[in-house]
């Protein structure tokens, strides 16, 4: 029996992703182990949403090599859609395979011990429309699961790879996700966390009569016996009006935690940023949260130090901050380089 280490970076979306394969390898006869010495397999799920995040890849995939010279390590996932011409380079490395391929991950890591020169699996992932079906019965949270059930970005926000990394906007089918939430229910899970890299554009994707959105997708989840709390990952401004939090208010299992992502209290900013909508929107926004919710919790991520911004425009962002009154801010320094 083979013995597998898996280890994660990045969003919640990777992270869902590795319980996925983490079962795929389990149902196939691996042991699974701690990431440490003694695996014959490692697998990264790597993350390629900062030069930070590269930095962190590249030295997951070198650690792992180093535990084990004769082991076979593996790099998955965004990295490996941005840097895949570096990785053919790497001798730390033996096996890249890129997004949307993480289900076969098996049949690969077989094909690899087959033929030690077949190492590649990447496809081009802003021409694919198939939404990778990954499942999980159970995860190491014993009462939450994070259940992802979008991919790929639209927006193009001039600071952010991952349209490029993860491809257009893919939606999994609301019948898939209601089956694994049954699942996840009757197996004890009380809470579930929607997640996917761009939620707020789950459905966008469907034929027009099919009708389906983020919304439908809720209301469906909140009929689900045994599911007693449904969160929402990181939300678009837009997202929020009043017929979406309205609705959202009547469902038995919402909880009232948002997280509107804002980046700049600038308009100008927000405008170099690509972002679409503005300050004064995103405000309203919150207003029409706090009509339908008593005291929710919103909380954002802002970049400071935007390549452009001057020490009025920062001023402005901060201003702002204080006006809308978040439960609380993740705040990121922009860097162009390490």
């Amino acid at each position: 029996m083979r013995k597998a280490a898996l280890h994660n970076l990045g969003c919640k979306v990777n992270a869902y992703e590795t319980e996925a394969m983490q079962q795929l390898l389990e149902d196939a006869g691996y042991e699974i182990v701690p990431f440490k010495d003694g695996a014959d397999v490692y697998i990264i799920n790597t993350c390629s949403v900062t030069n930070v995040a590269d930095k962190k890849s590249r030295q997951m995939l070198h650690r792992a090599k180093k535990m084990n010279p004769d082991s076979v390590v593996v790099a998955v996932g965004c990295y490996v859609q941005a840097a895949k011409e570096d990785l053919e380079k790497d001798m730390a490395v033996d096996l890249i395979i890129g997004n949307n391929k993480k289900k076969d991950l098996v049949g690969l890591l077989e094909r690899y011990f087959a033929d030690r020169d077949d190492r590649e699996e990447v496809i081009d992932i802003a021409a694919t429309g198939e939404y990778e079906e990954l499942h999980i019965r159970k995860i190491a949270d014993h009462t939450r699961a994070f259940i992802k059930v979008q991919d790929g970005c639209n927006q193009f926000c001039s600071y952010c790879i991952i349209p490029y990394t993860r491809g257009r906007v893919r939606s999994r089918a609301i019948g898939d996700v209601v089956k694994e939430v049954e699942g996840l229910a009757a197996a004890g899970y009380k809470e579930i966390v929607l997640t996917g890299i761009h939620l707020s554009s789950y459905g966008v994707d469907f034929p027009k009569e099919k009708r389906e959105n983020l919304l439908s997708l809720i209301t469906c989840l909140d009929k689900i016996q045994g599911i007693e709390r449904i969160r929402l990952g990181s939300l678009e401004p837009r997202i929020i009006t009043e017929e979406f939090v309205s609705a959202l208010a009547g469902l038995k299992s919402i909880c009232p935690h948002f997280h509107l992502s804002l980046q700049s209290g600038c308009n100008a900013t927000l405008a170099r940023m690509n972002r679409h909508y503005t300050a004064q929107e995103y405000l309203e926004r919150c207003v029409i949260l706090r009509k339908h919710f008593d005291n929710p919790a919103i909380t954002t991520d802002v970049i400071v130090g935007f390549p452009g911004e001057t020490v009025e425009e920062f001023d402005e962002t901060k201003r702002f901050l204080e006006t809308v009154r978040f439960y609380e801010m993740h705040i990121f320094k922009y860097r162009s380089e390490e």
